[in-house]
């Protein structure tokens, strides 16, 4: 059996303030920036997991639902959902916080996944995730099905064989 780690072990929360240098003409943060933000706060979440250095598999869900405006205090909390062998699921809340006006809204959320290796860049396994709340378990739940459309999608799984998938489609 493999070792279990707490899902909330891997919980990250980084915080940046929106620069100049980090908007477009129309004075919101760059997608591509946002993008990069994500991406280091799930690898940190990810390594946490892990105790290894992980390398960046797949990026699915990204959604943009508000602009965040210059001067935004942005924040982006990410946690491990699941693990299977040697790969994570990292999910990405990204709140976006004006606080002249004490507005503070969610602007993004993604699923990122990430694959543990060792020194030499193989896959290595990595330790299940134990989720413990209810909303812990309402991802760690919705995983596989998330893991297997991502495998269908890239062409690394047959429709035919993700009985997850189809078993949301039997009536």
């Amino acid at each position: 059996m493999r070792k279990q780690k707490p899902v909330k072990e891997s919980f990250v929360s980084m915080t940046e303030l929106v620069l100049p240098n980090d908007t477009n003409t129309l004075n919101n943060l760059m997608g591509g920036r946002m993008m990069h933000l994500m991406d280091i706060a799930a690898a940190v979440s990810a390594q946490r997991h892990s105790n290894r250095i992980v390398v960046t598999a797949s990026v699915d869900n990204v959604s943009f639902r508000e602009g965040i405006r210059l001067g935004s205090v942005v924040t982006l909390e990410a946690q491990v959902t699941r693990a299977f062998s040697s790969s994570m699921e990292v999910h990405i809340d990204v709140w976006a916080e004006d606080i002249p006006s004490g507005t503070k809204v969610k602007s993004n959320e993604a699923f990122f996944t990430f694959v543990a290796v060792d020194q030499s860049g193989r896959p290595i396994d990595v330790p299940d995730a134990l989720p413990e709340t209810p909303e812990e378990v309402r991802l760690f739940d919705g995983a596989l099905q998330r893991r297997q459309l991502r495998l269908v999608l890239a062409g690394r799984m047959q429709p035919s064989d993700a009985t997850e998938l189809k078993a949301l489609f039997d009536l």
